[in-house]
């Protein structure tokens, strides 16, 4: 119902109450109708033009997602490599080759060439010189000499060319209190304290012998080797008379030099031969000075024909490989940590003046390949003398054991340390003579 209806029809409600109140009267006239409510005005709808559905908002096109910084390439470092011997010798040149590889793992960007047999009997007409210019000329940006040989090789090179680092691996022109001392500052001497690793080769030998004789087959005579003949006589001795309860004196050591790093035919003594004539002399030990495997190769093939003979490798820790039953083991450069610190200056511009490197077994790991330059495998010949080994490796390292301490005399008598003194580096570089005690050529 309308809210207008309402009204009147309440309104008239109230007046038949009021006459009814006062009495009946004849009325007159007839009240009105009561006038009809108005109709409901119907409202003409409102007619709402249908807004148009807006438009979907285009998805945003999504943002190319950056590109990653591009790595910056290495910058290429070639280094040339100039080798005495073959790179696959089984000893020293292949240890330098090994090393190269360590650097160029270690070190992005850098690779190597080689030259290699760059000695009188393979290149009789070619000097070391003469192959760095090549090697410079081809656009090498660092010169590596990998023998002693080449001392003055690499001197002459580092005058020539002294914006250009050198290493020269062994020699001491860099070593500012030793005796020959160049002040050629692009020159670099690195070398590692192999009189360790010797030393550690034979006592293994005094281990492993069972006629107490022992031979060292030896390149040429110099300093190097002297010491390096001298230290494995000192670690046999001492191993001898520690752990085999027997005197010095019943302890034979010999040692014989075939003229050469390795086997010129025609020019050395033929290594080959030089091993059966101290097999069949009663030697059942040789330890090898040598860059190839003669010593292992023939002591092989002796102990195929029922010798008992051993052999003590040298240069390269997979020495033992060869022969592994007849192995006492193999003391070994590890060049590649000591090349990489040495590059690594010469790329960041402080390589001049580079601090002589004669390098100490790391004796918390001597097989750490990334902290030790020499190391030592031990081999399957030893047995359960490996342990007494292991104990001897131990003494050098915490000093309780020194073999360079005195009395030491030279094999002509004279001292060469003291009673009380211990060898000072300058003694043990340096050595004149092989000590007492050995039987072979010193000069």
């Amino acid at each position: 119902m309308s809210h207008t209806r309402s009204s009147a029809v309440a309104a008239l409600a109230i007046t038949g109450l009021l006459l009814a109140a006062c009495g009946a009267a004849t009325p007159t006239a007839v009240p009105p109708k009561p006038t009809e409510a108005p109709k409901p005005t119907v409202a003409a709808p409102t007619v709402v033009p249908p807004t148009a559905a807006p438009k979907p908002t285009d998805a945003p096109k999504p943002t190319d997602v950056p590109k990653p910084t591009d790595v910056p390439k290495p910058v290429a470092y070639k280094i040339g490599m100039i080798l005495v011997g073959p790179p696959n010798d089984g000893g020293w040149n292949q240890a330098h080759v090994d090393a190269a590889a360590y650097v160029s793992a270690k070190i992005p960007g850098v690779t190597f060439d080689f030259v290699d047999k760059v000695n009188p009997a393979d290149r009789p007409n070619v000097k070391g010189t003469q192959v760095a210019d090549d090697l410079i000329a081809k656009g090498t940006k660092m010169i590596i000499f990998n023998s002693d040989d080449f001392k003055d090789d690499a001197l002459e090179t580092a005058k020539k060319y002294p914006n250009m680092p050198v290493i020269h691996a062994s020699g001491d022109y860099s070593w500012k209190d030793g005796a020959s001392f160049k002040n050629q500052p692009n020159l670099a001497n690195i070398m590692g304290q192999m009189e360790y690793g010797k030393m550690i080769g034979g006592c293994a030998a005094a281990l492993g012998t069972e006629t107490g004789k022992i031979a060292y087959i030896g390149p040429l005579i110099n300093e190097e080797t002297r010491r390096l003949v001298s230290s494995a006589y000192l670690g046999a001795r001492y191993c001898f008379e520690k752990y085999r309860g027997k005197k010095a004196s019943e302890l034979s050591f010999r040692v014989n030099w075939i003229g050469f790093w390795f086997n010129i035919p025609g020019v050395t003594l033929d290594p080959t031969k030089v091993m059966n004539e101290f097999i069949n002399g009663g030697y059942d030990v040789t330890i090898s000075g040598l860059d190839t495997p003669e010593a292992a190769q023939e002591t092989k093939k002796a102990a195929a024909a029922g010798k008992k003979v051993k052999f003590v490798h040298y240069d390269l820790k997979t020495g033992c490989d060869i022969a592994a039953d007849q192995c006492l083991g193999s003391p070994y450069f590890n060049w590649g940590p000591e090349y990489v610190k040495a590059i690594k200056a010469a790329q960041d511009g402080k390589f001049n003046n580079y601090p002589f490197v004669w390098a100490a077994p790391d004796w918390k790991d001597i097989n750490n390949v990334d902290s030790s330059m020499i190391g030592y495998t031990k081999g399957k010949a030893l047995g359960d003398n490996a342990a007494k080994l292991d104990e001897f490796i131990k003494g050098l390292a915490d000093g309780s054991v020194n073999p360079w301490k005195g009395p030491i005399k030279f094999q002509d008598g004279t001292d060469f340390v003291k009673d009380g003194a211990t060898a000072t580096p300058k003694q043990i570089w340096y050595m004149e003579q092989l000590v007492q005690g050995i039987d072979g050529k010193s000069k």
